[in-house]
């Protein structure tokens, strides 16, 4: 496949990526904005699959990933740029200024993981998500040209809290790869073993853990909601959907009784826009 080929079809796979994650907040966005959304989704689901998916026979994921920061970097200093991901990015990096840094602390987030499956305590794991989720969060903000040192301490809120949602979605998932999101602490306090991660069902003292780590998520989420206020225009609308996507998959899961494992924890369309509508009303008084 050409690289002319392959970088159409980077968007197209990074496109039906962001809306299944975003369907509420990305498809009402003007196409300008979208595009560059899709690109910086693209680019981090890129970065994040290499850490997580399987790969083809052979390839080294700490390789993987330093070839991606090379081309970061040539692209940055005007020099030729080969990885097809870093190519379909460019146009984002251009028109939006894109910060370097942001871009480059979501593949090392990737290279923890390859050494890090236990984090000791939760200020650990929020330390992690500044390498894993807060860079999302400033890159969003620059596509809209509204990045600041407020809306950057309320983005960070916001993205360390969706991180936390997710990895409580995905207890049995990252288990499964060997990894434990779940601070060693709250395991120790409420009585849960690994042996437990890998059940069917979530026994009690896991649903409790699982209920006290989606209260705590959902405080980090309330903490940063003020950014959608701070925010004008079509940023307020996306970042509203974001918060929107996050409470309504702590919705999901109370639903569930705080049992990740025995069903997929996913919030319906329905609650999404009804958690989106409220959010924007809220904002607007």
């Amino acid at each position: 496949m050409s690289q002319q080929t392959v970088v159409p079809a980077v968007h197209r796979l990074a496109q039906a990526r962001a809306e299944e994650n975003f369907p509420v907040a990305l498809r009402v966005l003007p196409a300008r904005y979208r595009r560059h959304l899709i690109a910086v989704y693209g680019y981090a689901r890129y970065v994040d699959d290499i850490g997580d998916e399987p790969l083809a026979p052979g390839v080294d994921r700490i390789a993987e990933l330093d070839r991606v920061e090379v081309d970061l970097r040539a692209l940055y200093t005007g020099r030729t740029v080969s990885h097809p991901v870093v190519r379909a990015l460019a146009p984002t990096v251009a028109e939006c200024g894109l910060p370097l840094d942001a871009l480059v602390r979501l593949i090392e987030a990737n290279r923890v993981d390859q050494r890090v499956t236990r984090y000791a305590t939760f200020a650990q794991l929020v330390e992690y998500c500044t390498l894993s989720a807060n860079p999302v969060g400033e890159l969003v903000l620059h596509v809209f040209g509204q990045a600041g040192p407020t809306q950057g301490k309320l983005s960070d809120r916001v993205c360390t809290a969706l991180q936390l949602i997710e990895h409580l979605q995905d207890v049995a998932e990252d288990h499964r790869r060997g990894r434990i999101y779940l601070p060693a602490e709250d395991l120790d306090r409420f009585g849960v073993g690994e042996a437990d991660l890998a059940g069917p069902a979530a026994t009690r003292p896991l649903r409790e853990l699982i209920a006290f780590e989606a209260e705590r998520a959902g405080a980090w989420l309330d903490a940063g909601a003020p950014l959608v206020s701070a925010l004008r225009g079509w940023a307020r609308v996306a970042v509203s959907g974001y918060l929107a996507g996050g409470r309504a998959t702590l919705d999901a899961l109370a639903a569930a009784d705080h049992d990740p494992l025995r069903t997929a924890v996913r919030p319906r369309r329905r609650r999404v826009l009804r958690r989106w509508a409220s959010a924007t009303v809220r904002s607007a008084g």
